[in-house]
């Protein structure tokens, strides 16, 4: 991008899915740029049709037109498509261009390759972001400069806590914890939430009470600024009855499964990324 700032930086959005639509959205709605420097890509018409709508953005349904002459450039195809995707791409790309890319499991060499670009940051969002309250990280290629990992935190900031690491590997950890991860917070909720059933309360007021206890959980957690084990053991009363739920989560190796499957999400990480 040379010495543009994001404010005159052309962007290009490749793929118009939920998640690229939200970091194009985050960036509209906090004026850190405007609807005519952003042109996306996307092969869906009736997609194409709603951005322009929603956003005011130009769109295309020809990747190499919308990547002409941009400044930056936000890779966020699915998994499957990226071959076709990264082929169609190449060569394309302006050599002062950043590439930004939120595709799972996509590797920094493999964007460089199939690219044939320096400049890449590779970035692991979650489902939050959509909503500003994402827990992203993210990383450079040594061809990126300090300006421009600016930008890209400015860019990033619009989207929720974006904590940046020197490795690529903490891609794949991340995946498996926080990208991954309001699967598993949404599966606790809809566990509390049929228990409540069961107990007596309708299924809305059940999922209500569900949802926002862990919502206040977690801002009161956030808030207190002290670690959990100490905030558990002041809402844990000797023999009551936090502590009668709280001997069954430990008799059932509830960390015990917790670990293991974010662990599992981690291996599948690594996998696909060496595919």
């Amino acid at each position: 991008m040379g010495t543009k700032a994001l404010g005159e930086a052309r962007l290009a959005l490749v793929g118009g899915g939920v998640m690229g639509t939200a970091i194009a959205a985050g960036l509209l709605q906090r004026g850190l740029t405007q609807p005519a420097q952003v042109i996306v890509s996307e092969p869906v018409a009736a997609r194409r049709e709603a951005l322009e709508a929603e956003l005011g953005v130009a769109t295309t349904d020809n990747g190499a037109q919308a990547v002409a002459g941009a400044d930056l450039i936000i890779l966020a195809v699915k998994p499957q498509v990226l071959t076709d995707v990264l082929s169609g791409l190449k060569g394309l790309i302006a050599p002062d261009a950043l590439v930004l890319s939120i595709v799972a499991g996509a590797t920094i060499e493999t964007l460089c390759f199939g690219l044939g670009v320096s400049a890449v940051v590779r970035v692991m969002p979650n489902a939050p972001a959509q909503v500003g309250e994402g827990a992203i990280v993210w990383t450079t290629t040594p061809a990126v400069s300090a300006a421009q990992r600016e930008m890209v935190a400015e860019i990033l900031a619009a989207l929720g806590l974006a904590i940046y690491v020197e490795h690529e590997h903490y891609l794949d950890a991340a995946t498996a914890l926080s990208g991954s991860g309001p699967a598993y917070v949404l599966l606790f909720i809809e566990a509390l939430a049929d228990v409540g059933v069961e107990m007596g309360f309708s299924r809305d007021l059940a999922a209500r009470l569900a949802l926002q206890t862990v919502k206040g959980t977690a801002i009161y957690a956030e808030q207190s600024g002290q670690h959990p084990t100490i905030l558990r053991n002041q809402v844990t009363s000797p023999g009551g009855t936090t502590a009668a739920a709280l001997s069954v989560f430990e008799q059932g190796a509830f960390r015990g499964v917790v670990a293991s499957a974010v662990k599992a999400a981690w291996r599948r990480a690594i996998e696909l990324g060496a595919k």
